[in-house]
């Protein structure tokens, strides 16, 4: 059973592949392309940073349209050295003054550990030089992410960042108190 929104991949015939249909799918969109005449300054001047996971549709599930925004994303919506790199471009060169930072319920990151970069040592030889960035608590990953932009010295923007958590069974998102730690909340 296909979850997608899209044709099968039955659809396909048996000589082509995903990226064949994407680009199929490409020029048909070309097809009715017209320059909307905009250039990379996001409209309302926000960059989201969230995960990558394929249930999350941003623009939809936050009343987006084409250029309102930057969208960052990656495994987990962590905030990264690469993220920060990205954010940093999005502000100083491309007018963002807000940070909107969504993780999400049920991602694939709470369920994996460090030792992912030892495994994959062991396959091919070479260790990533990357964190994996896994968490157990997504209300904290948030925080964490949060603190990481706030604290960057790199960004000229930091007073109006929010972080959320998408709830993917109900489309719903849940702000994150940056200052409710559970670790030394007394309750």
């Amino acid at each position: 059973m296909s979850t997608s929104a899209h044709p099968s991949a039955d659809a396909m015939t048996a000589d082509s592949t995903v990226t064949d249909r994407l680009v199929g799918a490409n020029e048909r969109y070309a097809a009715a392309f017209s320059d909307p005449g905009m250039d990379a300054r996001p409209v309302l001047g926000v960059a989201v940073v969230a995960c990558m996971d394929a249930r999350l549709d941003l623009h939809a599930a936050l009343g987006l349209e084409l250029g309102d925004c930057h969208t960052i994303r990656n495994a987990g919506g962590v905030v990264t050295d690469d993220v920060i790199r990205s954010l940093t471009i999005s502000q100083r060169a491309l007018g963002t003054r807000s940070v909107v930072l969504i993780h999400h319920t049920g991602c694939g990151l709470e369920s994996l550990t460090e030792e992912f970069r030892h495994e994959l040592e062991m396959e091919v030889g070479q260790r990533p030089a990357w964190a994996v960035e896994a968490f157990r608590d997504v209300d904290q990953d948030v925080r964490q992410s949060m603190q990481r932009v706030r604290t960057s010295p790199f960004l000229l923007h930091t007073g109006d960042v929010r972080g959320f958590v998408f709830d993917v069974t109900t489309g719903l998102l849940r702000e994150i108190d940056p200052s409710t730690d559970p670790t030394t909340d007394p309750a």
